[in-house]
């Protein structure tokens, strides 16, 4: 019998078994029908003959490694995604500035701080004054008070200077007498004048002693504003210069420059409104210090009068009683 023709039957036996497995494979992948379906493996033998006559390849290299994404301390990736920090890393925090007056303070520029402080002494010296020249005043005006009550009590000059020796009274007292003193036998009115005028000079002068001070307090006021105005114009020109040079206008890098420069505006006014408060105070009590002198004043001179006028009166009445024993 004559077998069923194969062309692969006219090859030498292995490489007929070849043949027929290329054939096979040829077939099922033409075939729609067993497309879906497993290809059956060829037998162990025939896989290990196709093994041993596959051409010998060189092996694939092996993939290079992904670069690693770069990043920055800011912890983006070049993407511009937030990556988390690798554990055992850590992130440097950005300084954080100290918003008290007195971080601030010490924060500042040196010439906010230098306007600063010179604010902070002049605040100092306005509440020194207060307490001193109340005291003072108070002091003064008691005296003043209590010595009235002892002129008005005596009606001679003589007897005035014995119940207030010492004090702004006492002075006044001393000036009339002195003038008496200095004037004998001359006209009563040229020693109310002069005696007038000395008075006049020494009230003037307890008013101005009592009123010390109260200069620099007028000056604190009227300039502190100013003077701090003076600082914060400095700070925000330097805050904005620190911008320019930082390329940046995040407010947190913006602010804490910007607050110690109105640091300086703010004790300004601290130092300014409570100096012009105290001294319209002061300026008032010293007005009322000076209106008991002028009484004191007023009664010294009135004294004065009434012991010209009682020796005007002395001397008139011996030479009337002459010319009357002369007559007889």
């Amino acid at each position: 019998m004559i077998g069923q023709f194969h062309p692969a039957d006219m090859l030498p036996r292995r490489p007929r078994r070849i043949a027929r497995l290329v054939v096979l494979m040829a077939g099922l992948s033409l075939s729609p029908a067993h497309a879906q379906q497993a290809v059956p493996e060829p037998p162990a033998s025939t896989a290990q003959e196709a093994q041993a006559l596959a051409p010998t390849s060189a092996p694939a290299p092996a993939p290079a490694p992904a670069p690693a994404p770069r990043s920055d301390l800011s912890g983006q990736a070049p993407g511009g995604e937030t990556r988390a920090p690798a554990a055992g890393s850590e992130v440097p925090s950005k300084p954080r500035h100290d918003l008290s007056p007195i971080g601030m303070f010490l924060g500042a520029d040196p010439v906010v701080q230098g306007v600063m402080t010179l604010l902070a002494i002049a605040s100092v010296a306005t509440w020194t004054i207060l307490l001193v020249r109340s005291i003072a005043l108070w002091v003064a005006k008691r005296r003043m008070r209590r010595a009235l009550a002892e002129i008005r009590a005596v009606t001679s000059l003589s007897a005035a200077s014995v119940a207030v020796p010492r004090g702004a009274a006492g002075a006044l007292i001393a000036a009339a007498e002195e003038e008496i003193a200095r004037s004998p036998g001359l006209p009563a009115e040229g020693i109310r004048e002069r005696a007038q005028a000395a008075l006049g000079r020494l009230e003037a002068a307890e008013a101005k002693r009592a009123a010390a001070q109260t200069g620099i307090l007028a000056t604190i006021g009227s300039t502190g504003p100013f003077v701090g105005l003076f600082g914060t114009v400095w700070g925000i020109m330097h805050s904005f210069i620190g911008i320019a040079e930082s390329h940046t206008t995040n407010l947190a890098v913006v602010a804490p420059g910007i607050a110690e420069a109105l640091l300086a505006t703010g004790i300004g006014l601290v130092a300014a409104i409570p100096a012009v408060v105290i001294y319209n105070a002061l300026t008032r009590a010293v007005a009322s210090y000076r209106a008991l002198l002028a009484d004191a004043a007023t009664l010294v001179l009135c004294h004065l009068s009434r012991d010209l006028d009682v020796r005007a009166v002395g001397a008139h009445r011996p030479r009337q009683a002459g010319l009357h024993v002369a007559a007889e």
